[in-house]
This record gives structure tokens, C-alpha cells and sequence, in this order.
């Protein structure tokens, strides 16, 4: 039997576990990030845990595959890092620096991408030969996985979905630079931004007034109860996430669509949402394209960098 580590690195929190070869977490845990003094203390802080549990489980190396892990930031095949803003990182080889501070083999990816690794390996995708995973949280993300091959790209930046552009008229900038882009409408932040708007069109009434700092779950519960400003911005939602997951699809042809993120805790009701759209821009041969749920939550990370390493090396 081998083992082998999965490590999703956060801006927070850096989540570890401990898996067998087949796939199954022995174990699992956190640490902070220490993102001070320019984050040159996360590597030596993530070696310190493998090796302290190696020892805990009397791992010698060569009972280890090796580590994979997920970093919020382009990373290319080569292991090449090209600046994490959240650690405060610049331009450097993962691969080459972790793999000096524990003698084991390391295959880096980005976290988005990781995730959506993980959920095809072990989640929403389990047993498809292809999937795109959607992201929507505070942005929109996303992870294209071919027959269990991450698509990275030349710049380390494939699956950045949520840039697509959905309304050439919009004013206001995205994070990116851009205007209109889908994570402007599709995300949480989106949707409370939509209702904003809207609810400062006119004097609606609606439970949304009521609370001046409400949530993206504000708005789905007010829909459920039948608020009709509510649902009106969800519909508005729709329309933006059916036609770029449309888009997306055109290229990709997956066999199965996951929903991940916050967002996505909604349930069903995102899918049932999202599919007439969907249908509408999709092209004919692509309609049947299957949907499901995100499985994994927060694991996710750290089930896609064990499929990393054990996709790499097996």
C-alpha cells in the first residue's frame, strides 16, 4: 500500500489530508496560513506536517507517492507559480522549492482546477470521462477536466470561466478589468449586487428592504416564499449563468456540468433555475448535457491534490 498527501492552500487556512493509493482519506486537518514575511513560512510550515505525519504513521519515503497541492494563483504544468496575491508570493518553482523541504515528488496545480479534480475523482463527477466544474462563491470559478486531465492552459490560467463576457453594455468594472463578465451576475456577490439595483429602481415591496445587509441566502429564501423582486433577480441570475455555462459547453462538450460554491448549497433549485436557459443557448447537440451538485464542500481541495500527484505518477 502507498500513501500519498493532498494540500489546498488558502489565504487563511491550509487544509492536509492523508490518503491511500485507492483514494480513501485516512486523515485529514488544518493550520493557519502564515501569509507574513512575504509567505515564506507556508512551504516549511507544510513540510513540518507531512513529516510529522510520517513519523506518526512510521511512513518511510518510499512509502510515499508525493504531495499535490492546490494554490489560489496561475500555476503552470511545470510547477512555475506566477504571483499568488492572497500568500504574498511572487514567481518561483512549487515543485522544485517543496520537493527540496520533504524528498518527495510534487505536482502543483491551482486551487479552482484542484477542486474540480476533486470532485471528478471522488464527488458531483465521480465516473464521468469529462466535466466542468462551476465555482459560484464570492467570484466564479472554474475546472475543466478531460478523460482525468486537467485543461491548464499555456499560462496556467484555463477554466477561468467566470470572465466570460454575458452583457457587452455593462458599466461597472469586474475584478479582472473587465466589463460584464458572468462572475458579475453569477456569483454571490452578483446576486446581492443585482438586487440592489434593482430594489433602488423603484419602491418595491419586498422582505429584501428589511434588511439592508442581506445575503445571497436572503434572496433565495425570499424567492421561495414567493417574493416576487426576489425572484425576478434570480431569473435575471438564470439567464446570465444558463447562457455562459452554454458557452462554455459549446467548446468543452462535458459529459456532466457541477455546480460548486456557496451558491450551489441552494440545491436543486439552482439546476431547475439555470436549465431552461441553458437549453436555450446551448447548441442542439449539447442540450442533454447532464447537471448535479457539488459533493465534496470544503475537501474538495484536498481530494483533487491527492488525484494531482496520483494522476501524475500512476
Amino acid at each position: 500500500m502507498k500513501y500519498g498527501f493532498g494540500v489546498d492552500v488558502g489565504g487563511t487556512a491550509i487544509k492536509l489530508g492523508l490518503f491511500r493509493e485507492d483514494g480513501s482519506l485516512m486523515e485529514k486537518w488544518d493550520i493557519p496560513t502564515r501569509v507574513d514575511e512575504t509567505g515564506s513560512q507556508i512551504l516549511p510550515d507544510i513540510a513540518a506536517q507531512i513529516a510529522g505525519a510520517m513519523d506518526r504513521h512510521q511512513f518511510t519515503k518510499e512509502d510515499v507517492l508525493g504531495i499535490g497541492i492546490g494554490v489560489p494563483g496561475p500555476v503552470n504544468d511545470a510547477g512555475l507559480v506566477n504571483r499568488c496575491v492572497n500568500l504574498n508570493w511572487g514567481v518561483f518553482n512549487l515543485h522544485t522549492a517543496l520537493g527540496e523541504l520533504t524528498g518527495l515528488p510534487v505536482k502543483a496545480g491551482n486551487d479552482a482546477n484542484v477542486a474540480a479534480l476533486g470532485e471528478y475523482y471522488s464527488g458531483g463527477g465521480k465516473g464521468c470521462h469529462s466535466m466542468v466544474l462551476v465555482t459560484l462563491g464570492t467570484g466564479v470559478g472554474g475546472g475543466i477536466i478531460i478523460g482525468g486531465k486537467i485543461i491548464n492552459g499555456a499560462h496556467g490560467v484555463g477554466g477561468e470561466i467566470g470572465h466570460i463576457v454575458v452583457n457587452k453594455d455593462e458599466t461597472e468594472y469586474c475584478t479582472c478589468g473587465k466589463r460584464g463578465c458572468a462572475e458579475q451576475y453569477c456569483s454571490a456577490t452578483g446576486i446581492v449586487r443585482t438586487a440592489k439595483k434593482m430594489l433602488a429602481k423603484g419602491p418595491n415591496v419586498t422582505p429584501l428592504r428589511d434588511k439592508p445587509d442581506f445575503t445571497c441566502k436572503d434572496v433565495f429564501d425570499c424567492a421561495a416564499k414567493g417574493d416576487y423582486i426576489a425572484n425576478q433577480v434570480l431569473d435575471k441570475t438564470y439567464t446570465y449563468m444558463g447562457e455562459f455555462i452554454a458557452d462554455v459547453c459549446c467548446v468543452v462538450d462535458p459529459e456532466r456540468v457541477v455546480l460548486g460554491g456557496g451558491v450551489s448549497a441552494a440545491g436543486q433549485v439552482l439546476i431547475d433555475g439555470l436549465m431552461p436557459y441553458f437549453k436555450k443557448y446551448m447548441f442542439h447537440a449539447c442540450k442533454d448535457t447532464a447537471f448535479s451538485l457539488a459533493q465534496l464542500g470544503n475537501d474538495a481541495g484536498i481530494y483533487g491534490a491527492f488525484g494531482l500527484i496520483r494522476g501524475y505518477l500512476m
